[in-house]
């Protein structure tokens, strides 16, 4: 708070702590002298952009510390470099005319050149430093705009990330790249929750905004107050206003009272029955969602996200027949926040049949249990969706069940609501990873149980002992033998990962068990991935080939596992996971061709390390 009165007194200043300086192969860290202090106080910017921010945004909170206006998110520097390339494009325009260009073509490249500017900001103003890619992030790594304390400001003429020929070329990459003989297409800004589409049957494809979640109009300010006297001439329409229109917004903003959600609500009911209406009879409809909110309760697993979008699709009349998680997200390391979705999830609607009959609680659970298992294996083992997009995708086949009715109710007559669906949902999802780890060897479910009861802690002797004869496996065994726990002084604790690195080799002469297998892979992924000395996928690859046969438990064992510690929101763990499920194609691949990996490593196949870069680029 002392800080916070203190920005908000003017008190608020930066100094320069380093000079990032591009090397052969590496960049070079350097203390900064008084002539870099002097070039970057120097700098005088002839304009500044106008606005203020919003009072309350939960994608912006800089407020409290004295930030006020757009142009207090840059240095004066930052506001020079971007100021003197929006200032460069009238003199473009004079050059296109010169060279015979007509007005639509040169609005084009400046259109272009503008976009060019905006993508350049998306690398200016509070961008923090990648310590892994020795780079600047952009400055919406997220969603929003927070207060950070070391940020980077990125040189536009270097060749690292947030350079203006980088981004120009990628611009330019694309135009060359779109298609020339394709149908012209129209388009318009407008307001989907009073659109009139077409009556032909338009195939819609929409990606409504997610409840909360994103404060888009707020967002989009940081580029329009500079994007707005760049083009308002070419676009009166879109650049009308000082700043995004806001008031028309369909998320569930504060600004708009204690009903906002009800707002969100009724607009999005709206605009879903509007494409329900319109939409074409052959072909479904998709919807694009990628949001994951989950919530523990009483009942089980809920989201709040969901529950909304999904009562509102079935409120309009539409079946949903599928949810597809489609790779549209970039992951840059295995070390991502494994709490983010890797993917888009889509639903793929249909409009439900006017004459859709009614169903009973105890039919749909009957349905659901006989139904989703099914389905769950083949997401799991013919289409390898990674863990962190199960539950996600698993919604589809779940609510196909649920949404082919027109109304589900209990005994009683009470409805069952979408919530309860979802719950129903989630609670089928846990069982059927129950029923998978009875699949494991006794070894591996001993070990399991033990981390539901104790986690990474210890437990008492006698307590391992009972557990241990319910799975017909022998304490010292798992200890000795097996190397999976310690056990002495009367207390029992599962080994951590590190002790499952190569220095710890397994004991040969023994079927290893499903738990040593998986957490092994798991070691050599994690340590590649934080450069450690893992063997990445050839690593796992030669796991894989020792285990032979079993090796298939793994799999089912690293999605288990996943779940427990992603329930636990630990995500440092169920990340390793995850990536060990993501990977899984490419580890069957390497066991089952060993010379490649004897070819890539140089002649050695079982040297459990990585190729290299040439290996990661194969």
């Amino acid at each position: 708070e002392y800080v916070r009165e203190q920005a908000r007194a003017g008190k608020l200043g930066e100094v320069m702590t380093c000079v990032v300086a591009e090397g052969y192969g590496k960049r070079l860290f350097l203390s900064p002298t008084d002539e870099h202090i002097q070039a970057a106080v120097s700098a005088k910017p002839e304009w500044r952009p106008t606005g203020s921010l919003p009072e309350k945004a939960r994608s912006i909170s800089v407020q409290t510390y004295g930030l006020l206006q757009w142009h207090q998110l840059f240095t004066e520097r930052q506001l020079t470099t971007l100021t003197t390339f929006s200032d460069s494009l009238p003199e473009m325009s004079s050059l296109l005319a010169q060279d015979g260009a007509d007005a639509e073509y040169t609005n084009a490249v400046i259109t272009y050149l503008a976009l060019a500017t905006s993508k350049n900001r998306g690398y200016s103003s509070s961008c923090t430093w990648n310590l892994t890619a020795e780079s600047v992030n952009n400055v919406f790594t997220r969603q929003g705009i927070a207060m950070v304390w070391d940020f980077a400001e990125s040189n536009p003429f270097s060749a690292i990330s947030g350079n203006w020929l980088g981004h120009v070329g990628r611009i330019a990459e694309v135009v060359e790249n779109l298609p020339q003989d394709s149908n012209l297409g129209e388009t318009y800004q407008s307001d989907a929750a009073t659109t009139i589409y077409a009556k032909d049957g338009p195939v819609i494809v929409t990606d409504p905004p997610y409840y909360d979640n994103i404060h888009y109009a707020d967002s989009s300010d940081y580029f329009y107050v500079w994007l707005r006297p760049l083009l308002r001439d070419i676009y009166p329409d879109l650049f009308g206003s000082i700043l995004v229109p806001a008031s028309e917004e369909m998320i569930a903003a504060p600004r708009f009272g204690r009903e906002s959600r009800e707002r969100f609500e009724d607009l999005l009911n709206q605009t879903l029955r509007l494409i329900r209406e319109r939409c074409s009879p052959d072909f479904p409809s998709s919807i694009f969602y990628a949001y994951k909110q989950q919530e523990e309760e009483q009942e089980g697993r809920a989201s709040t996200g969901w529950e909304t979008m999904l009562t509102a699709v079935i409120d309009a009349g539409f079946q949903v027949v599928g949810t597809w998680p489609m790779r549209t997200e970039l992951i840059t390391a295995l070390k991502a926040n494994v709490n983010a979705l890797a993917s888009s999830v889509v639903m793929v609607c249909r409009p439900r049949p006017a004459d859709a009959s009614m169903s009973t609680r105890r039919q749909f659970l009957d349905e659901l249990d006989r139904e989703l298992p099914p389905a769950l294996d083949q997401l799991t083992r013919q289409s390898h969706i990674a863990p962190v997009d199960l539950a996600q995708a698993a919604i589809g086949p779940g609510m196909q069940v649920y949404s082919r009715y027109s109304r589900v109710e209990t005994l009683g007559g009470e409805p069952v609501t979408v919530r309860d669906a979802l719950t129903a949902i989630n609670a089928a999802i846990a069982d059927y990873d129950r029923q998978e780890s009875g699949e494991l060897d006794g070894a591996s479910r001993f070990c399991l149980a033990w981390l539901y009861g104790n986690g990474s802690g210890a437990g008492s002797y006698g307590e391992a002992l009972t557990l241990a004869r319910a799975h017909n496996v022998v304490i010292e065994q798992l200890r000795d033998s097996h190397r999976l726990l310690t056990a002495g002084e009367g207390v029992v604790r599962l080994l951590p990962l590190a002790q499952f690195s190569p220095a710890q080799p397994s004991l040969s002469g023994l079927a290893m068990t499903a738990w040593e297998g998986c957490f092994r892979m798991a070691y050599h992924l994690g340590r590649e991935a934080e450069g450690e000395g893992g063997g990445g996928i050839a690593g796992a690859g030669q796991i894989a080939r020792q285990m032979g046969g079993n090796v298939e438990q793994v799999e089912r064992l690293a999605r288990i596992l996943y779940n427990y510690y992603d329930r636990r929101r630990d995500s440092a763990n169920a990340v390793l996971f995850n990536n060990l499920v993501t990977s899984w194609p490419e580890i069957i691949d390497r066991m089952q061709t060993p010379e490649q990996g004897r070819m890539r490593n140089g002649g050695n196949a079982d040297a459990g390390t990585d190729g290299g870069p040439a290996e990661r680029m194969l």
